[in-house]
């Protein structure tokens, strides 16, 4: 049976980037059991109120739901448990460092297979205001709208 290639995403956190400023990016893989392996093959995932920490040098997922495996018997899984991230020590010390300052948290954007491999996309992050999130809104409506004229100017109707 030939390996599996390229990048399957299971689950994306899209409202994260509405109600964080994003500072860095981290790949991490995961620490998982078969039946939540299954069950995020089959495309169920939710990254709606997970959120990283660091406890004794380790890092953890914490709060994302897989739900249970349907086929699965008396070995599935909790559907909220902690999982464990597989990181860099530097990186690890790097966002302990970073999360100890005010502020900061980590936030999962993705969960994906690359290569055959669980791996989750984490953000340090910074929580954004309500007036920055309306600010934001706003930058995005004018550039679509620049572009709608830009587009629509060169055609002679």
């Amino acid at each position: 049976m030939p390996r599996e290639q390229g990048q399957k995403v299971v689950a994306s956190n899209r409202k994260a980037r509405h109600d964080y400023h994003i500072e860095d990016v981290y790949e991490a893989g995961l620490v998982l059991t078969g039946t939540e392996v299954k069950s995020l093959r089959a495309g169920r995932a939710s990254l709606v109120d997970g959120y990283g920490t660091i406890d004794f040098g380790e890092a953890w997922l914490e709060n994302v739901h897989i739900p249970e495996y349907v086929q699965g018997t008396w070995t599935n899984h909790s559907t909220r448990r902690r999982r464990k991230m597989l990181m860099n020590r530097a990186e690890i010390d790097k966002l302990q460092g970073k999360i100890k300052e005010s502020g900061f948290t980590l936030v999962p954007l993705s969960i994906y297979f690359k290569d055959g491999k669980a791996k989750v996309e984490i953000a340090l992050a910074k929580g954004k205001r309500e007036y920055d999130k309306r600010q934001t809104l706003r930058e995005q409506q004018d550039t679509r709208e620049a572009a709608r004229a830009m587009s629509t100017k060169g055609k002679d109707w």
